[in-house]
């Protein structure tokens, strides 16, 4: 096999959508534990738009070259890897980067076999928001059955995926967000959740609060951040959890917001990133996500919603799409 293979870079490091390029770089070399695997497709996130922006922290382990999220084929397996894989197995997983390329290296614990009846594309977009909805309902959220939840950017990867996790694990409500009414429409009659709420409309806490009863929503998962500050604490229920995983307005308030009301209800606001997590707290949303919800993709009652596949040659216009906020679904890659 050749030392070097062809990947998406960045010219100058960062810039815009047009920075991005096909180039040869050095093929990964394994690790310990890990797995060399020939890349047949991958997703498109907005942390991959922040990181060639110049605006999204890389962890130092991670290497250079985008992609958190693929589907390939295991060419190569290090010293003491998970016995569960050989090589020719077809898998799928989070990447902590490097998933841009013909190959990529990953660790074995991070691997999942992928069902036959997925196609490459569809596997592809599973990891990232799969594992975000996971981390947000299990280990921040304290989801039980009969919790309510609110998804925020309900059109989002992350928030299909939470959307349908929830009502498959038995939420007794399930709302969402968006800022168009298409958006709202296809969350609630494509995806099944209770009601979703235009956020350009200036009575959109109170739709929220008078849809709960007053109560309030149990778990919110927040991919905006500063513009639905305020109004989440108004739509939280007591004792209720939100999470952070996003920041599509921003990371600066401009808007006043009643702080009292963090105290009076108990909410807890956790921020959290995925990518900067160990590789043990992965190992254990993988496995969750293994038990919990991939036997339903098996059946049909989940699905990978896409909006388009390129191949990988146009990832500039993958970029562009992604950064249009237009979507309803993954952007995927292939690499032929």
């Amino acid at each position: 096999m050749p030392n070097t293979m062809r990947a998406v870079d960045i010219r100058d490091t960062s810039g815009p959508a047009e920075s991005l390029y096909i180039t040869d770089v050095p093929r990964p070399v394994l690790k310990e534990g890990q797995a060399l695997v020939r890349v047949k497709a991958f997703g498109i996130n907005r942390a991959d738009v922040m990181q060639r922006d110049g605006e999204y922290p890389v962890p130092p382990w991670a290497p250079n070259i985008l992609g958190l999220e693929f589907s390939g084929i295991i060419e190569e397996l290090g010293e003491n890897s998970e016995p569960s894989f050989k090589i020719g197995d077809e898998v799928f997983a989070l990447a902590y980067g490097g998933a841009y390329a013909e190959y990529v290296a990953v660790s074995t614990h991070m691997l999942i076999h992928k069902p036959s009846q997925l196609s490459w594309e569809e596997a592809a977009g599973i990891p990232e928001t799969w594992l975000t909805a996971t981390k947000v309902m299990y280990t921040i959220g304290e989801f039980t059955p009969g919790k309510s939840i609110l998804w925020h950017a309900g059109a989002s990867g992350v928030s299909i995926s939470g959307i349908q996790f929830a009502l498959g694990a038995g939420a007794s409500a399930v709302y969402a967000t968006a800022r168009s009414q298409e958006k709202c429409d296809f969350i609630v009659d494509t995806l099944g959740a209770t009601a979703a709420f235009n956020t350009t409309d200036p009575d959109w806490v109170d739709q929220v609060i008078k849809a709960t009863g007053g109560k309030g929503v149990d778990i919110i998962a927040d991919l905006i951040g500063p513009d639905v500050f305020a109004g989440n604490l108004k739509i939280a229920a007591k004792d209720a959890r939100v999470v952070l995983v996003g920041l599509m307005s921003g990371f600066i308030f401009d808007k006043e917001f009643d702080m009292g009301l963090l105290a009076f209800k108990r909410i807890r606001y956790e921020g959290s990133t995925l990518r900067s997590r160990d590789e043990e707290f992965q190992r254990k949303l993988r496995d969750t996500f293994v038990s919990e919800a991939l036997p339903k993709f098996l059946t049909g009652d989940f699905k990978v919603f896409i909006e388009r596949v390129l191949p990988w040659e146009e990832v500039v216009e993958a970029h562009k799409l992604m950064e249009t906020n237009q979507i309803m679904g993954k952007i995927i890659c292939t690499i032929n």
